[in-house]
């Protein structure tokens, strides 16, 4: 394993000059292969903007990112949305479903976008919502699910093309609890299997199932520790 994020100096600036905002603020983080790793900081803390710079929907004011060993601080729009679809599976709080589509084509869509052929696309959409446990519900179209299997369904998309990074952005911040250890569950599976999770969240107790901690405040890292007995076990994770 090697590192796979490797953040120095990095600052994002808002309204450069007299009332600028410094949402990054000399920000260096290294995170390796296989981590399982919580950003937790409040409202305005700067822990969406670090997540923007990570999951290369962004780029800093200064300082450099590097991710799998490429420069991505400098790259122009196409060239980050390409390392965004080889290397990154995004989740969304908002699911952010097609209404009109079921899951199996809310999951197939951004493998068309990679111009992944249609018979490789379905095997691929198929084989991500029965890891998800949603193999019964294929044709169902979002309105016809829980929120919980519609994050579901968000999280078979995202890991469908097998990316090697899972970047959850408050991925249960919609759900109610037993949903959310649902889907903590799965996220748990996904780490063991050997995906680098990255989770952002505001809740200690979420950000208590990571291996490891990285508190954000006022733009800053103000802590950042190994989780020795991280929240949960094996049956936490049964679904």
């Amino acid at each position: 394993m090697g590192a796979l994020v490797e953040i120095r100096d990095m600052c994002k600036i808002y309204n450069p000059g007299e009332n600028e905002v410094r949402a990054l603020d000399n920000v260096s983080v290294t995170i390796e292969e296989g981590e399982f790793v919580a950003i937790i900081g409040q409202s305005g803390s700067g822990k969406s903007t670090l997540m923007n710079m990570l999951g290369c929907l962004d780029v800093p004011s200064s300082g450099t990112y590097k991710l799998h060993g490429q420069s991505v601080s400098e790259l122009d729009d196409d060239e980050l949305s390409d390392i965004r679809n080889r290397e990154i599976g995004f989740i969304f709080q908002g699911f952010n479903l097609i209404p009109n589509l079921t899951a199996l084509e809310n999951v197939e869509l951004p493998l068309i976008y990679r111009g992944v052929s249609r018979s490789k696309r379905l095997e691929l959409a198929r084989v991500a919502l029965e890891k998800v446990g949603l193999g019964h519900r294929m044709e169902h179209k979002p309105a016809e699910m829980s929120g919980g299997q519609q994050q579901r369904v968000a999280i078979a998309r995202a890991i469908a093309q097998a990316p090697p990074v899972i970047l959850a952005d408050e991925p249960t911040g919609n759900l109610d609890s037993h949903s959310t250890q649902e889907i903590l569950g799965i996220i748990k599976e996904l780490h063991g299997e050997g995906r680098t999770v990255i989770l952002i969240t505001h809740d200690n107790e979420i950000a208590a199932q990571a291996k490891r901690v990285i508190k954000i405040k006022d733009g800053r890292i103000e802590s950042d520790s190994e989780n020795l007995m991280p929240a949960g076990g094996e049956n936490d994770e049964e679904r």
